[in-house]
């Protein structure tokens, strides 16, 4: 009898955190059962390479996908059908998903149809297979990558920090570049010698891109006295530069995921749709939460606040009179995860209260892979 079979079916929307998610709910199945063979469907367009590099995973498999339109019937063919047990993203069952995303019913509709399974088609968080939560994933980035970061990020006697200036939505969901100089100026008058990390990608691939422009680039790194450049390389040499940083600041982005899977902590600029909701246990973390009542956010989807004047139109959490109101905290944050004592239980335990306040106790806001986050109520 060969070993168990799971297929973790995870198609969803394409950025990059979603395929972080995938890769953790892999690494869950394959702990509980270390001889299993664990396979993986994801969006083509999403950042597949973070499945190659993660030892859980002995396959993937990619579909081409519009989650707005519906795949072709032979979006599935190449991916072999006769599993033990296939186990499906629960939000392509989720009709609130299917009005938004009319291509993800359809596809989930053609899975249902081509897989054949002797356990079960089920979905994540079924009581069976079984299944191990809370584990720290770690990355195994390519060599070259790793040298090439070494070299761009050479031993330093200050603190590294990375910046991530906004995630692939649109432009007007970020921070201005007047409120990304008030911070970093901050940050270097706190810390003279920091040496910052610019990354993103110009270049839309297809994948994802920052939104921000090169001239806005360039004002960022006059900012600071030393800046180092990760900007529009390859996924691997962006991580292995995220790696030798002492932390990431960014608003909300699945990139972040990404970071903190390589062991990076995060600072995270809170705000526009999503409170954060992945966690990687043994890397500490600090969320900057907004005031919803004074910045409009976490509304979820289909419900975007109506933006503020801030030099055009901007996403009010993000806007530079929220910027002013959280800096003393940002900075406090950065310094808590500079100090050497930062850890992971103390960031959850801190961050589990401070969300738990700001939704009144409402526990079924406080989504997080494997639930991690209402685990530390």
């Amino acid at each position: 009898m060969g070993r168990e079979s799971v297929l973790v079916n995870f198609v969803y929307c394409h950025p990059v955190g979603h395929a972080v998610e995938a890769v953790q709910y892999c690494l869950g199945y394959r702990r509980a059962n270390p001889d299993r063979r664990i396979g993986v469907v994801l969006n083509s367009a999403t950042a597949v390479d973070l499945a190659a590099w993660c030892d859980a995973i002995d396959e993937v498999y990619t579909v081409d996908i519009d989650v707005f339109g519906p795949p072709t019937a032979e979006a599935l063919a190449h991916v072999p059908a006769e599993w033990d047990w296939v186990v499906d993203d629960p939000r392509g069952h989720q009709k609130w998903q299917h009005d938004i995303f009319p291509g993800l019913r359809r596809y989930y509709e053609l899975a249902a149809e081509h897989f054949r399974t002797t356990g079960g088609h089920t979905q994540i968080g079924a009581p069976r297979p079984s299944y191990r939560s809370h584990n720290s994933l770690r990355l195994n980035l390519p060599d070259p990558a790793r040298d090439w970061a070494a070299e761009l990020l050479p031993q330093h006697a200050a603190p590294t920090i990375a910046i991530l200036p906004g995630g692939s939505a649109e432009r007007w969901r970020y921070p201005s570049l007047s409120s990304w100089q008030r911070i970093l100026g901050a940050v270097v008058e706190r810390w003279p010698e920091v040496r910052v990390c610019l990354t993103g990608k110009l270049t839309d691939d297809g994948r994802t891109s920052t939104g921000f422009t090169r001239a806005e680039f360039d004002a960022l790194a006059e900012t600071v006295p030393n800046a180092a450049w990760a900007l529009d390389v390859p996924l691997d040499r962006q991580l292995a530069a995220m790696q030798r940083c002492d932390l990431l600041l960014s608003p909300h982005t699945g990139f972040a995921f990404a970071a903190l899977a390589v062991g990076t902590p995060w600072l995270s600029l809170a705000g526009n749709d999503w409170a954060e909701y992945y966690f990687n246990p043994g890397v500490p973390f600090y969320s900057v939460l907004p005031d919803p009542d004074r910045f409009p956010c976490y509304v979820l989807l289909g419900n975007t606040p109506d933006p503020v004047d801030d030099e055009g139109p901007r996403s009010p959490s993000m806007s530079s009179a929220r910027i002013e109101a959280d800096l003393t905290e940002l900075l406090a944050g950065v310094a808590w995860l500079l100090s050497g004592e930062a850890d992971f239980d103390t960031a959850m335990r801190d961050h589990a209260r401070r969300l738990h306040t700001l939704f009144a106790g409402r526990t079924d806001l406080m989504f997080s892979v494997d639930s991690l986050l209402t685990s530390y109520l």
